[in-house]
């Protein structure tokens, strides 16, 4: 998988000791005419070098996969594009044996656009029954241009042309590269454009794709997980904007409007020389006509589609291809109108309630350049690897989350049965971070290395490094007394965290900050008779992957698969970004935490197997979602009427804390090198 766009036909490996000897007719047209007995002189095995054979296998013939060329960009969003993509995912899918899944992959490696391979490989590996432990690269390896800005390209040419692989030195990756502090958007570019971010929303799907066989998109609650990942991602968003003063995001909900938030990438596509297109401030969606990626829609289509879903959301009812009605207020109504709104396979009725959710993010991408006369590509937002980096993205689904919420309103409030937990009292919560005091958290910014060689096409082999800077926290544990009333019961311990203070420093009340709490960790426990003491590590969050996950070298030694640190599959928050960033000052935030009784929240399947994930946001891997409750339970909902504030939500079995995430500017260094972790001497920033 690496080095996606070199021919399969140069050696592969760190060192350049892998070679793979394909049939001749798998080899790009570019190639076909070398000799090869030259071929193997050059690239043929030595004492240090491993040759695989890759057979010949019968294959269809994959013509609608090979209609994009190798030097274009593919793009998920595209509907098109997604149709080729699901030619390529099931022949993966469909292949027999691992050895011939292999073998597949390798013998239409060079022949079909990388990106558009890249992607079905990943999607196969991660659905495939086979490779379910395989450590799949993640793409910041593979295609780090996606991640990474463009001018450490050259520099990573030039060393590892001109240097021995000793006297290399990473290349520092300014954190202030897109833009200066003049636009207020950018206070918070470290979040957007934060490379762990953008790849756990490539990754989400990965696991839960557009389209392909049944039994990688007919997955459980995928439509409510679409709803509330990306509502989770907003109210996260949100908290980072109200750390930096900022307002709350505001919905893009006049498709006339100027767009007046502009977007500078810096980013190099590695592809036909082209880099990712920007947009200027105050552009406005125009009507799509791209006649060679078979996009043709007016922006009316998208209010069209738009009062269709919001109808089904408002009335409580969705209509199916069929003309039959899917009643939607119950708890599986979102997962209906999820499905909808995303327009997976599973959309019941596509052609009433259309693509507006994808095609919303193209006509974003496309605004500069809406008929293709100036032949520009598409911006980043049109890309499920970068799209997270345009401030368009969170007020786009800010919009979503809003006819979601639609929904939401018609459903009943909680009863009280179904918010409390009888005989459980929670007594008392605080937070504790290494040398510092009580309910205080502390943000910093960190310094990592990425080896960015394995996507380093047509170069010499060797490590290259590029260092960024990011966000990071230090440790904390949560310490939670539970007093139980009754007997030995077993209870889900649910841990929320929302800003204290709206815009203007007013307590915020209970109908708004319900949708700023974010979700930290959900976990089961056996609560005795009497008190019980629960700590719990931040670093266990059910919502997280560990650092590890976004920044370890691939060469880093392998580890068994019962390895705790680093046995998770790559679904998940990076978990740098836990939580906010804070302010210097102390930004206030309320701590929720509420023990659930596990009887209500069961779900009867066995024990989840093979590598792990975030599972809060991302699900078990070909196993029911492990929590019966709504996604965001207590607070998909509105309360009864005369509930303020979130202090007078509160039951028994619930508590409320007041915490403070205090920033500090300094930035630490943390290197990690063939599984070795080198932590060098705090500096302050200039």
């Amino acid at each position: 998988m690496e080095r996606p766009v070199e021919p399969l036909l140069a050696p592969k490996g760190e060192r350049g000791e892998v070679v793979f000897d394909t049939p001749r007719d798998s080899w790009p047209e570019d190639y076909q005419n070398i000799d090869s007995d030259d071929l193997n002189n050059r690239f043929g095995p030595s004492s240090s070098v491993s040759a695989i054979t890759v057979k010949e296998i019968k294959l269809p013939d994959l013509n609608l996969s090979k209609e994009l060329s190798r030097d274009e960009i593919f793009y998920t969003f595209i509907p098109y594009h997604r149709k080729m993509a699901s030619e390529l995912i099931n022949v993966f899918l469909e292949m027999p044996t691992y050895e011939d899944f292999v073998t597949a992959a390798a013998l239409v490696r060079d022949v079909i656009n990388p990106g558009m391979w890249t992607f079905a490989m990943q999607v196969a590996l991660t659905n495939r029954n086979d490779t379910q432990n395989i450590d799949c690269p993640p793409l910041t390896a593979l295609m780090p241009q996606k991640f990474i800005e463009r001018s450490a390209f050259s520099q990573a040419r030039q060393q590892v042309s001109l240097l021995r692989e000793d006297d290399r030195m990473p290349i520092e990756i300014p954190r202030d590269y897109t833009a200066s502090d003049l636009d207020p958007e950018h206070r918070i570019a470290y979040f957007r454009e934060d490379m762990g971010i953008n790849l756990h929303h490539w990754t989400w799907h990965l696991v839960y794709p557009f389209a392909g066989t049944p039994e990688i998109v007919n997955k459980d609650r995928r439509g409510e997980l679409f709803y509330y990942q990306h509502q989770q991602i907003i109210a996260r968003y949100n908290a980072e904007r109200l750390s930096n003063k900022l307002l709350r995001v505001e919905p893009f909900n006049n498709f006339f409007e100027p767009i007046k938030e502009a977007y500078f990438p810096k980013l190099d596509t590695l592809v036909a020389s082209r880099n990712w297109p920007s947009r200027m401030a105050n552009s406005k969606l125009q009507d799509v006509k791209r006649v060679a990626e078979r996009l043709v829609f007016d922006i009316h289509q998208l209010e069209i589609w738009r009062d269709r879903i919001l109808q089904a959301a408002q009335e409580g009812r969705a209509l199916r291809s069929n003309y039959s009605y899917v009643n939607l207020v119950n708890t599986q109504g979102i997962d209906v109108l999820g499905d909808i709104m995303e327009s997976s396979a599973r959309n019941i009725n596509p052609n009433l309630y259309g693509d507006l959710h994808n095609l919303g993010h193209v006509a974003f991408a496309i605004v500069h350049d809406p008929d293709q006369r100036y032949l520009e590509q598409f911006g980043v937002v049109g890309d499920l690897a970068t799209s997270m980096r345009d401030p368009i993205f969170y007020r786009w689904h800010k919009y979503i989350d809003e006819i979601f919420q639609q929904h939401k309103a018609t459903l009943q409030p909680y009863t009280e049965q179904e918010l409390g937990f009888s005989g459980i009292n929670v007594t008392s919560v605080e937070v504790r971070a290494q040398g510092y005091p009580t309910n205080e958290l502390h943000t910093f910014w960190q310094q990592s290395d990425v080896d960015l060689s394995r996507g380093l096409d047509i170069a010499p082999q060797g490590t290259v490094y590029a260092r960024l800077n990011h966000l990071q926290h230090a440790p904390f544990t949560y310490r939670i007394q539970v007093q139980n009333n009754g007997q030995q019961r077993r209870g889900t311990v649910r841990i929320f965290m929302a800003p204290k203070f709206d815009e203007r420093g007013i307590p915020m009340i209970f109908s708004e900050q319900r949708l700023l709490f974010i979700e930290m960790d959900k976990f089961t426990v056996n609560l005795r008779s009497g008190n019980n003491t629960i700590e719990r590590r931040s670093t266990q969050s059910s919502i997280t992957i560990p650092y590890e996950r976004t920044f370890r070298p691939l060469d880093q030694t392998r580890v068994t698969p019962t390895d705790q640190e680093y046995n998770y599959c790559g679904c998940g928050w990076p978990q740098h970004m836990l939580i906010p960033k804070g302010s210097p000052e102390g930004f206030p935030v309320e701590l929720f935490v509420m023990v659930s009784n596990y009887e209500d929240d069961r779900v009867d399947q066995p024990p989840p197997t093979g590598c792990k994930s975030g599972v809060s946001y991302c699900g078990l891997r070909n196993q029911k979602y492990p929590d019966r409750r709504p996604m965001g339970f207590p607070f998909d909902r509105n309360n009864q009427p005369g509930t303020e504030t979130v202090r007078q939500f509160r039951r028994p079995n619930m508590f409320l804390t007041d915490v403070k995430i205090y920033f500090k500017d300094r930035i630490e260094i943390r290197v990690t090198r063939n599984g070795t972790q080198i932590t060098q001497n705090t500096t302050s920033r200039p």
